[in-house]
């Protein structure tokens, strides 16, 4: 018995802005962006995208490739850090948006690792009960949650959503391998995001800069290479699996120079990972959905593969997941 990924699906804003839009709001330049991070273009969202309809648009795709009923779905988790209200979830809008009545949902925020948390998560449930089927959605509308004054965050991320159904197969070479997640909350303050300031005086957060990203880039950078690298080796000494296994890497897309350092450190050829980086920039909870759906789509992942996932992100958070597709 395993858990696989019956269908996926993915949705990007309309709006393209480009690195050289960017220099007319911050002083940066097309080069000084694309040497630092590998990014060209991001999407933005607009009417009608906030996070939760950009989440449902996913949602259905991802359905429509399972051929699976939304009413089918026993389970829906929405990883995001940028919801257009706190309560209720942006799960709860989604599920009602697609129709997914048969559904409890429900948020997760661990940052740009929402995603995989949320497929561990929707694995061990399949698990228990292999009639479940979960729809695992990574969506964020970080355009809404930047200071467009600070250039070291706001040429980095961008909007989208990507998602992924799971359920049960009785093929056991087919199923989500393992995971292997960690965070540490004594580094939180190297990338957070303060809410809207506290209606009650007494709980006021003091030295609250405004609800958007701050990040201390190099330290962040630094911490990046090393718990992806720890928790993918991780992974392999659990499993006995190494990097000559791996047939496709999909890590997520925060800065190419942290993904080539990446690279480096695991002796991974390139040709095995797939780059949307410089085409949406940092999409967070989304960055490894929409990667998955397109490697997907575009034929790069084949039956029997096996596939490395990982990321990093505020909180902090980190980890790794291998499946065999």
């Amino acid at each position: 018995m395993g858990t696989i990924i019956l269908g996926t699906g993915s949705c990007l804003p309309k709006r393209v802005m480009s690195n050289i839009e960017l220099e007319s709001i911050v002083e940066t330049n097309d080069e000084w962006i694309r040497t630092r991070t590998g990014i060209e273009n991001r999407r933005i969202g607009g009417a009608g995208e906030k996070t939760y309809q950009l989440a449902a648009s996913a949602a259905e795709n991802a359905l429509a490739m399972a051929d699976i009923d939304a009413k089918e779905i026993g389970m829906l988790v929405v990883g995001t850090i940028s919801s257009h209200m706190i309560m209720p979830s942006c799960a709860c809008y989604v599920q009602n948006e697609i129709g997914a009545t048969n559904a409890f949902a429900y948020d997760i925020n661990a940052a740009c690792c929402g995603f995989l948390y949320g497929l561990d998560i929707g694995d061990r449930y399949v698990q228990t009960d292999s009639q479940t089927k979960v729809l695992v959605i990574g969506a964020e509308t970080l355009s809404s949650r930047l200071n467009w004054q600070d250039r070291n965050t706001c040429i980095l991320f961008g909007d989208g959503a990507g998602a992924a159904v799971i359920g049960h197969n009785e093929d056991t070479n087919r199923k989500i391998i393992s995971t292997n997640h960690c965070s540490d909350g004594s580094l939180r303050d190297l990338l957070y995001m303060h809410n809207a300031p506290s209606q009650n005086p007494d709980l006021l957060v003091e030295e609250n800069p405004g609800a958007h990203i701050v990040m201390e880039g190099p330290e962040v950078f630094k911490h990046a290479i090393k718990a992806m690298e720890d928790a993918i080796f991780g992974l392999f000494a659990k499993t006995g699996l190494g990097i000559d296994d791996i047939d496709v890497m999909i890590p997520h897309q925060a800065n190419f120079r942290i993904l080539k350092k990446l690279l480096e450190r695991l002796e991974i050829p390139s040709d095995k990972v797939f780059f949307n980086v410089m085409n949406y920039g940092n999409t967070s909870a989304a960055s490894v959905p929409i990667a998955l759906d397109e490697a997907n789509r575009s034929g790069r992942i084949k039956n029997g593969d096996t596939v490395l996932f990982c990321s990093f992100g505020g909180g902090l958070t980190w980890g790794a997941t291998l499946l065999r597709w």
